[in-house]
């Protein structure tokens, strides 16, 4: 009997010890959730994404081995422009000389952060920190939504680690930490592409964008919506009430069930 409560207590303690793992990765979603619900400034913040984004683009193409002529510019032009949605053409003779990966990244960046402004003087800065909180709600919400479902299934196999010498919970965590750190990574990187090429040319379209409550921004009401119901339409054709009464009786419809 012992040993059973004893088996039976390793099992909870191992799965209280799964699910701390989740806990603290909700944690971190839910605080940027309560951040945008609560309508907080988030351009630091994807102003901190740009820098992060700079610096990696700057490290994929700039390598310090070699000279910045025989970097693949290229590459580097074509990467800038699927990101933040713009032409980057600050390199030239000049500027290659003396470059390093750091001078990249900050160039990356000024340029970016350039355009970036740019676009909020057009769109206007209250109708844009809206934007940068609906934008990124949305994107975490569904790329949340996604992890879980992934999570489950790691959680699911997990178990057959073990005939592989493996502990599976430190591997759950392992694993489970890079998974999640690969979909915060797809958080910023969507959150600033969808900001970088949003373009809203009625005033309209913004105001439209105001009106989804706060629940409804949480989770969308789709086909549970209320529907507004319809007027029920007359079926049977109108008796005249000249016309033969229908139930054959052979008298005028006026004179029998029409009266």
């Amino acid at each position: 009997q012992a040993k059973v409560e004893g088996h039976n207590f390793d099992i909870r303690k191992q799965l209280l010890e799964y699910d701390d793992v989740m806990n603290q990765q909700r944690e971190v979603i839910y605080r940027q959730r309560r951040e945008a619900l609560r309508g907080s400034n988030l351009k630091s913040s994807i102003m901190d994404m740009i820098h992060e984004k700079a610096e990696e683009i700057a490290c994929e193409f700039a390598d310090e081995s070699s000279l910045p002529e025989e970097w693949d510019l290229k590459g580097l032009s074509k990467t800038v422009f699927k990101q933040f949605n713009f032409r980057f053409n600050s390199l030239n003779g000049d500027t290659l000389d003396n470059l390093t990966r750091e001078k990249l990244a900050q160039l990356i960046y000024d340029s970016a952060l350039k355009i970036y402004n740019e676009k909020e003087t057009v769109i206007g800065t209250e109708d844009f920190r809206h934007l940068e909180r609906i934008i990124m709600l949305q994107t975490v919400d569904n790329l949340w939504k996604d992890h879980l479902l992934s999570m489950d299934h790691l959680k699911e196999g997990i178990g057959l680690r073990g005939y592989a010498q493996q502990n599976p919970l430190i591997v759950y965590k392992k694993e489970g930490f890079e998974m999640f750190q690969s979909m915060i990574s797809r958080v910023k990187e969507e959150t600033l592409g969808i900001l970088f090429r949003i373009q809203i040319s009625e005033p309209d379209k913004i105001n439209d964008l105001r009106r989804p409550t706060k629940q409804d921004l949480v989770y969308s009401s789709g086909d549970d919506a209320p529907q507004k119901k319809k007027p029920v339409k007359r079926a049977v054709q109108k008796i005249g009430r000249n016309a033969p009464c229908p139930c054959g009786s052979g008298k005028k419809y006026k004179k029998c069930c029409g009266k």
